[in-house]
């Protein structure tokens, strides 16, 4: 076993709280994770593969970022399609089938949460088919140029 010598660090508040939730949370001493920190920081090599990790998780969540932007701003424009061509289109109701209305469409927008719970459940995406049948005509079109 090697010899260890002491050394004295002078932490402040919120840092030494930091350490001893650590040191609470993974049972093991505060000077074992303190050396760990140290043989970290000094090893180039650890370094680098900790940069090169989080570079890489990064990557990942700046392309997840993306699609959910994308997403998004697909469903967005989707909607505001929809609501345009459906206020273009619905007649005003007159006064007596305002009643009956309402309650077909009570009834209508619970069909409609079902439907929409049940499509959850399954993991399906009317995004990731939309996506499937537009980009389908590109990749019919390049099979045919080949």
């Amino acid at each position: 076993m090697a010899v260890k010598h002491r050394l004295s660090v002078y932490l402040d508040a919120e840092m030494m709280a930091r350490l001893e939730k650590l040191a609470t949370k993974e049972r093991a001493a505060k000077s074992a994770i303190a050396e760990a920190a140290i043989v970290s920081f000094l090893t180039s090599d650890d370094a680098d593969r900790w940069e090169a990790t989080v570079t890489r998780r990064l990557d990942r969540l700046t392309r997840s970022v993306d699609r959910m932007e994308r997403d998004l701003e697909f469903s967005v424009e989707a909607l505001a399609l929809y609501i345009r061509a459906w206020l273009t289109a619905t007649p005003p109701l007159p006064d007596g089938a305002q009643a009956a209305a309402q309650a077909k469409g009570r009834e209508r927008y619970e069909n409609f949460i079902q439907a929409l719970g049940r499509r959850l459940a399954k993991g399906q995406r009317l995004s990731r088919e939309l996506s499937d049948e537009v980009s389908m005509p590109e990749r019919e079109i390049g099979k045919s140029a080949s």
